[in-house]
């Protein structure tokens, strides 16, 4: 079978719902594969012929917080609604091999054999915003698989982890109490992106207090009348406890976001999918330039801005 044969192959059991072409798609996309245009293409010509968009819920924290637990219990709650599941986590890449170590995938492993639930794990590789740059490609293709709801796991490193809210529809912050993550929050500014605050393990003592500091924290920015207030949820995900709650958040963002705020937070992630691939294509020219030229800066025969100018195709030859 040659190349384009197989490659029309593939797009029609995608077409067809064919959870093995998703997963070769994802990982042909991924790679950034020849066919990898005709794949986004097909994706996302699929998105715009639906009759509703899929819900896409990033989650995000701290390591420890519990993000992967909470993960796991709301595949669990959505799926008792009926709902089927796409999951896209985010792990640490392996120093060595560059791998995803897949922890996420370890934890979630009681729903591998429900047909309604789908979960991935790519590589950060180095994005230091803890999404790696092929993120967006990926979840076109699962929202182009027709789940009813996409859960997006970060990577869990803190403070950069700000990319996911132009990415998500929705993003949700994970806190523990007693941790002092209600006060980084407030330090990284992170809770200015959270459009849910989940107090999450609130068995532990603290977590009442917890809440009561987010809330103090929500009044003292600048807010009017029209302000939309991140919700703020406590569960309690090893009991799958808050969960009903956690959604009843997410639907109230979504509600107050209107059609024209999902449009523009669609819009949004277009162009941070644009601007990844332009950060990674001037990382890659940078990382391949000919020694020579850094021989040449160093010696003070050219400049750093000349080169990057030439890398970047904007003039020719470096004098």
């Amino acid at each position: 079978m040659n190349d384009t044969s197989d490659a029309a192959s593939l797009l029609a059991r995608f077409r067809a719902r064919d959870v093995r072409a998703l997963a070769r798609a994802i990982t042909r996309v991924e790679s950034g594969s020849s066919d990898a245009p005709a794949i986004l293409r097909a994706a996302r010509t699929a998105l715009a012929a639906a009759p509703q968009l899929p819900t896409v819920i990033g989650l995000t924290g701290s390591p420890g917080s519990g993000k992967s637990t909470l993960v796991s219990a709301l595949i669990q709650h959505l799926r008792a609604l009926g709902k089927t599941v796409g999951v896209l986590a985010v792990d640490p890449s392996s120093p060595f091999s560059g791998g995803a170590i897949l922890g996420d995938r370890i934890r979630m492993l009681g729903h591998h054999a429900d047909a309604g639930v789908y979960v991935r794990s790519l590589a950060s590789r180095g994005a230091l915003g803890g999404l790696s740059a092929r993120t967006m490609q990926v979840l076109s293709v699962m929202e182009g698989f027709g789940f009813d709801v996409l859960l997006l796991e970060t990577v869990g490193v803190g403070q950069s982890e700000l990319d996911i809210a132009a990415v998500a529809d929705h993003t949700v912050l994970v806190l523990t109490p007693a941790g002092g993550d209600g006060v980084q929050a407030f330090k990284a500014g992170i809770m200015e992106v959270a459009d849910v605050l989940v107090v999450n393990k609130a068995d532990l003592p603290g977590s009442e207090r917890t809440v009561r500091e987010l809330r103090a924290a929500q009044m003292l920015a600048p807010h009017d009348e029209h302000t939309f207030f991140p919700p703020i949820v406590q569960t309690v995900a090893s009991r799958t406890e808050g969960l009903a709650a956690l959604l009843d958040a997410v639907q109230a963002h979504r509600t107050h976001l209107g059609e024209a705020g999902l449009t523009a937070r669609r819009l949004g992630r277009a162009r941070f999918e644009l601007r990844s691939l332009i950060w990674m294509r001037a990382m890659n020219a940078a990382n391949s330039v000919d020694p020579r030229l850094l021989e040449r800066i160093s010696a003070g025969e050219t400049s750093a801005e000349e080169v990057a100018e030439h890398l970047l195709g904007r003039h020719g030859e470096v004098r």
